[in-house]
C-alpha cells in the first residue's frame, strides 16, 4: 500500500488527545516443556469461532510462535486498561482451552530462532526478504503504546522531546536478561537483539517539524529504502494510521499489573511532553551520543545501574528513574487521574527479579518456568509444573 504523506498529516489534524491504545506480545509455549510453538494460526482461526470478540483484537507478528493484543481505541487511559484486561482474559482462556502455555517478557531463553516458523503475510514476507538474518533472529516481544496527539507538527514535536526519556522507560521495563541458551549480563537483551539491529530503530533523530520528518521520508520512498511506513521501526513515532505518539521501545512485562503500571508511566510522559511543547518550555537538543549512552546503560544494568542527568552532567541511581518521572509528569498525572508504582515497590522490575534468582542459583529453565507460572496467575490461570 502507497505512502500517503499527506493524507497522514489530514490523519493527525483530525486527531483526539490522549486516547490511548495499548499492544502486548506474548510467546506461545507448550505448557510442560516451555519451549515456543508455532501455535498463532490454530489460535486465531479457532478464536474465529469460539471468540469473535477476541478474534477482533488479536494479531500476528514476525513468528508463528508469538501472538499479540491489541485494545484498540481507548477514551483515555482508563479505558484502555479496561479493554486490555478484558482481552487479556480472554486470551488466557483461550489459549489454555487449546493446551498453548503464554509467556511475557522480552526473549525466550533457548529458543533457536532457526527453528521458527514466519508468519505468511505479504508484510512479514517483505520484512524477512528484506532483512534476511536481522528479521529471522528477531524472536522478541515487547509492549508498545499509542497516545493520540492532535496535529502533525505537534506530534513530531512531542517526538523530539521523548527523546531522552526513552532509556529511562526501557530501564524500568527491563525484563529480558537471557538469550540463547544462557544469561548474557545484560537485564534486556530484546533490545541488543532486536533496537541494536533493524533499520530505522532506537533513538531517532530530533526532527522539529512535520516538514522536516516529511522530507526525510519522503527520501526514503523515493530511494525506494522503505515502500510502506511501518518499515520506519523507531523507538518512539507519529502512527501515521491512528494519529498517535507510538512509543515502541519497552519490553513485554511479566505480569498483569506491571504492564498496567507501565502504560501508565508511558501515557504519563507523552502527556506531559504534550503539556511541555503547548507551553513553549525550552526544548534542549540533547546529543544523541548522550542518550545512547543511557541506552546503553538501560541495556546493560536496567535500574540496577546509574543513569546520567543530561541536563546537570551526573550519575543518579537508576532506581529513582520513577521518581524523578513521577515529579516530571505530576501535572498532568493530577489531572488525568494516573497514580504511578515505583517497581522496587513489586521487588524490582522483571530483570531484577530473574538476575536475583539466578544469583541465588536457580538455572535458566527453572527462572524462566517462574515466569510463565507469574504471567498466568496474574491473569487467575496456572500452568501444569
Amino acid at each position: 500500500m502507497p505512502i500517503d504523506l499527506d493524507h497522514a498529516r489530514e490523519v493527525f489534524d483530525a486527531s483526539r488527545d490522549l486516547t490511548v491504545g495499548l499492544e502486548e506480545e506474548f510467546a506461545l509455549l507448550d505448557p510442560r516443556t516451555l519451549d515456543m510453538v508455532p501455535r498463532f494460526e490454530h489460535l486465531r482461526d479457532a478464536a474465529a469461532a469460539e471468540d469473535p470478540q477476541l478474534h477482533a483484537q488479536i494479531t500476528g507478528e514476525l513468528i508463528s510462535s508469538e501472538l499479540e493484543i491489541v485494545s484498540g481505541p481507548g477514551a483515555d487511559i482508563h479505558d484502555a486498561l479496561a479493554r486490555q484486561r478484558d482481552i487479556r482474559t480472554r486470551l488466557f482462556a483461550h489459549a489454555a482451552r487449546h493446551e498453548v502455555a503464554l509467556a511475557a517478557t522480552g526473549t525466550h531463553p533457548w529458543a533457536d530462532y532457526r527453528e521458527q516458523p514466519n508468519i505468511d503475510t505479504e508484510h512479514y514476507r517483505r520484512v524477512v526478504d528484506g532483512l534476511g538474518y536481522v528479521a529471522r533472529r528477531n524472536n522478541t516481544f515487547s509492549q508498545h503504546v499509542h497516545v493520540g496527539v492532535r496535529g502533525a507538527d505537534r506530534a513530531v514535536r512531542v517526538c523530539d522531546r521523548l527523546r531522552p526519556v526513552l532509556p529511562l522507560l526501557l530501564a524500568v521495563s527491563a525484563n529480558s536478561p537471557y538469550v540463547d541458551g544462557h544469561f548474557t549480563n545484560l537485564h534486556t537483551a530484546r533490545t541488543q537483539t532486536f533496537t541494536k539491529s533493524f533499520p530505522r530503530c532506537g533513538i531517532p533523530d530530533a526532527y522539529g517539524s512535520w516538514q522536516a520528518y516529511h522530507d526525510y521520508l519522503d527520501l526514503l520512498i523515493r530511494t525506494r529504502s522503505i515502500v510502506e511506513y511501518t518499515q520506519v521501526w523507531w523507538s518512539v513515532r507519529p502512527h501515521f494510521s491512528y494519529g498517535t505518539v507510538e512509543v515502541r521501545i519497552c519490553d513485554a512485562q511479566m505480569t498483569a499489573g506491571e504492564s498496567d503500571d507501565l502504560a501508565r508511566l508511558i501515557v504519563a510522559c507523552v502527556a506531559q511532553a504534550m503539556r511541555d511543547e503547548d507551553e513553549a518550555l525550552p526544548l534542549e537538543r540533547v546529543p544523541m551520543r548522550l542518550v545512547e549512552e543511557n541506552m546503553w546503560r538501560a541495556i546493560r544494568f536496567g535500574l540496577d545501574g546509574d543513569m546520567l542527568d543530561l541536563e546537570a552532567g551526573v550519575t543518579y541511581p537508576a532506581a529513582e528513574i520513577v521518581p524523578r518521572l513521577a515529579a516530571w509528569t505530576a501535572p498532568v498525572r493530577a489531572e488525568l487521574g494516573i497514580e504511578l508504582v515505583n517497581p522496587a515497590e513489586r521487588g524490582g522490575n522483571g530483570a531484577q527479579r530473574q538476575w536475583r534468582e539466578h544469583q541465588e542459583g536457580a538455572d535458566l529453565r527453572s527462572v524462566y518456568a517462574g515466569t510463565v507460572q507469574q504471567t498466568a496467575r496474574s491473569y487467575g490461570m496456572e500452568v501444569p509444573a
